[in-house]
């Protein structure tokens, strides 16, 4: 992996990161659903010109059933999960309940697929699910509330919504085209969350602090981040592209830290580091097959 390679995933992950940011932010102020149709549809409209001019219209017209569920999946729904979830926790706790995916994917694989795991990737399944329950304790007195228990589960049923989406992409969109994917599935999610938009309608105007978060996350943490995440893997294949899961909470912490004033507590620190190490665990991450080209 070339030094800009390692520059680009950091910066990914800096713009992963981030989404968690602007999601704590504008979330409260426009609600899940309203704030994941403006992230969506703004994503989906800035990238459409470029599939227009690369002649790929066809193409995404051609899968727009496929596209529908994916959009659906990857998308609609574990978006406004995370949105849901970003109301009330912080944007670091959020991100790290976003980052069991690749456990859900080890743990599907082993359900679903009757694929065997190592004692590693077992151990990883145990570990990052430990690390969960220490973070639901990250409040010192006593139990969570209810509404924080439904917040915690939406992030882990997110996490859940991309594991499936995962699958359902590698069996019936694999010749779909990166760029076609992404325009075509945010473009699908927004119509989906269409009929919702009257009953969830925000109850005031959004400050300007909150515009610009909702325009930060279409733009740059969905549009430009897929394009760089895409094209990283076609640079240095996905087993060296997903190491950017492990970095994401660190940035999220790092951002909600610095310009929300969210306390780092030591539970949420431990619950985070044993969440990645079980993530890594769980993916069958190794050092050696990350540095050796």
């Amino acid at each position: 992996m070339s030094h800009l390679h390692i520059t680009t995933l950091i910066f990914l992950a800096m713009l992963w990161g981030g989404s968690f940011l602007f999601m704590r932010i504008a979330a409260p102020a426009l609600g899940a659903i309203w704030l994941i149709e403006f992230r969506v549809l703004i994503a989906g409209l800035v990238l459409l010109p470029v599939i227009i001019y690369r002649g790929q219209i066809g193409e995404m017209l051609k899968n727009h059933r496929k596209l529908f569920i994916a959009g659906g999946l990857n998308a609609a729904l574990p978006f406004s999960l995370l949105a849901y979830a970003a109301i009330e926790l912080s944007a670091g706790l959020t991100s790290i309940l976003n980052a069991t995916v690749p456990i859900f994917s080890a743990l599907f694989a082993y359900l679903v697929i009757k694929e065997q795991l190592s004692w590693g990737r077992i151990l990883g399944i145990v570990l990052g699910f430990f690390g969960v329950i220490v973070l639901m304790a990250w409040r010192q007195q006593g139990d969570l509330p209810a509404a924080s228990l439904l917040s915690v589960g939406a992030g882990l049923l997110a996490a859940i919504s991309y594991v499936l989406a995962a699958n359902y992409t590698k069996q019936r969109l694999t010749e779909v085209s990166p760029l076609v994917f992404v325009t075509g599935s945010q473009l699908s999610a927004a119509i989906l969350l269409l009929p919702l938009l009257p009953f969830f309608v925000p109850e005031q105007r959004p400050e300007m602090n909150v515009v610009l978060s909702v325009i930060a996350l279409a733009v740059f943490s969905t549009s430009l981040a897929f394009a760089l995440y895409f094209s990283l893997i076609k640079q240095i294949g996905p087993t060296q592209t997903l190491t950017v899961t492990y970095l994401i909470p660190v940035f999220a912490i790092l951002w909600g830290s610095w310009f929300l004033d969210e306390k780092i507590t030591f539970t949420m620190l431990t619950g985070c580091t044993m969440i990645i190490i079980g993530t890594a665990l769980a993916n069958g991450f190794s050092l050696k097959k990350l540095w050796v080209k």
